[in-house]
């Protein structure tokens, strides 16, 4: 299961820990009535282990609480239909990712990722800080020990933008790009605008491969997002894979590219 962003997870450990003791439960007792060992109770409570939805989930078994701490988690952290997509991605050993009007949520600088989601009206300032805190510590999967490997594909045009202050922005975001880029893992693929039409210009979307060889996909809209597991409709979003892949420039001449629309963006 996902881990819980680093910030909120202290909070609900905390919280956890709390309802465990004022409910006089050991942590033998507890990991009992939560599916989980004394051991494992006792170093997630002491921050040694991640806090996962999972425990999470068993955390409200065990003290009855009616799901309070999922809904926390949901309602501080991140969307209710983004939890079954932070699954796959956190323990995929293979991910594909194809956006053809933002930089993938994997690959974003803080400051990028502040700016989309103030995009967002609805959202306060204390959920959009919430939120880009959670989108960093996701991108912590590229950086383990045996991280994914992950292929982004992206349209030129999402590189260009342009608008007050986010020169500086772009910038920053397209340098990140190039770094991240260069590690063996990574290959970040631009479609360029010269392409013209192609069947990515539909939508986003994303695919996981497991550690027992299954694929699952993702599609987001303007309302929320769905995982997609049906043979079918994965085999589709794979064969739209390979599509705008083959769109896209090979690795080094993505780099080149990104090197002069960073270069264009001017100064950071």
């Amino acid at each position: 299961m996902a881990d819980v962003p680093g910030p909120l997870a202290a909070f609900i450990v905390g919280e956890i820990r709390r309802a465990r003791g004022a409910n006089g439960m050991t942590q033998d007792a507890f990991g009992r009535a939560a599916a989980f060992s004394p051991s494992h109770v006792s170093a997630v409570e002491g921050g040694t282990r991640a806090l996962t939805m999972d425990f999470v989930k068993g955390a409200d078994r065990a003290l009855d609480n009616g799901g309070l701490f999922e809904r926390l988690v949901v309602k501080l952290g991140v969307p209710s239909w983004f939890l079954p997509w932070l699954d796959a991605e956190s323990s995929a050993t293979q991910l594909r990712c194809f956006q053809p009007t933002l930089v993938p949520g994997l690959l974003q600088t803080e400051h990028y990722a502040r700016t989309v989601l103030r995009t967002v009206d609805s959202l306060t300032d204390d959920e959009v800080e919430q939120r880009v805190k959670g989108r960093m510590s996701r991108q912590s999967i590229l950086t383990g020990e045996r991280p994914p490997q992950f292929v982004a594909v992206l349209d030129e045009a999402a590189l260009r933008r342009t608008g007050d202050g986010l020169g500086g922005i772009m910038a920053q975001q397209v340098a990140h790009l190039i770094a991240v880029a260069e590690l063996p893992h990574v290959h970040v693929h631009v479609i360029p605008t010269g392409s013209g039409l192609h069947v990515g210009l539909s939508g986003p979307f994303a695919l996981a491969r497991s550690t027992q060889g299954l694929w699952v996909g993702h599609l987001e809209n303007q309302l929320g997002g769905d995982v997609i597991d049906k043979d079918d409709e994965v085999a589709t979003l794979q064969a739209r894979w390979e599509s705008v892949r083959n769109e896209a420039l090979p690795r080094r001449q993505s780099i080149d590219l990104l090197k002069e629309v960073e270069s264009q963006h001017g100064p950071q």
